[in-house]
């Protein structure tokens, strides 16, 4: 079982942001859930996989090659995945994951958020996307969200396919009863 994470490259002006991806990256090496991210050793990015880590889990960065003439590739990884694009970056985390995270960000990390949910909503895949709202970050995206499916450019059941829930515990068990095919994949942690 894997999750794909999307997360800043710096640390945010809060503690509870860093502290959010360390405990999130704890919670998932406990569960035994592989991370998918991407591949930087930098800000938040670099917390969640030191933690996941840490915490004798696995980790699956994927960067492009532009990055890693930058030196910001994470060079402790389980598995270093080094792609010619941004595009074939996103395109090979989203293959390799059975579910898309949001923690704090920029517009990076929406923009991935955005692309995969988008994906959802055209049936390309059938794999839970949620923001973990750490110390109320997304609590204003969350209600513009609202706002867009009060204006009629959005459904309700698309929204409602948006997870967001600041406990992470009940946001991975939300994300298991996301869609009835996908649930047991997550409860039993089998693959497809």
């Amino acid at each position: 079982m894997r999750l794909c994470v999307f997360c800043g490259s710096s640390f945010g002006s809060r503690d509870a942001y860093r502290a959010g991806a360390e405990a999130f990256g704890g919670l998932l090496a406990r569960r035994q859930i592989e991370l998918v991210y991407g591949g930087a050793r930098v800000g938040l990015m670099g917390a969640l996989a030191d933690a996941v880590l840490a915490g004798g889990g696995r980790v699956i960065g994927v960067i492009p090659e532009a990055l890693m003439e930058r030196e910001i590739a994470h060079a402790g990884l389980t598995d270093l995945r080094v792609v010619g694009s941004m595009h074939e970056r996103k395109a090979l985390m989203a293959s390799l994951a059975d579910g898309f995270v949001a923690l704090p960000g920029g517009i990076g990390t929406l923009e991935e958020l955005f692309e995969v949910w988008t994906w959802s909503q055209l049936g390309l895949h059938a794999k839970p996307c949620a923001l973990l709202d750490v110390d109320g970050f997304y609590a204003g995206l969350a209600s513009f969200m609202d706002h867009v499916v009060a204006e009629g450019f959005l459904k309700p059941a698309q929204r409602q396919a948006l997870i967001v829930d600041a406990n992470a515990e009940a946001l991975l068990e939300r994300m298991a009863c996301y869609r009835p095919e996908a649930a047991t994949k997550w409860i039993d942690g089998s693959q497809s």
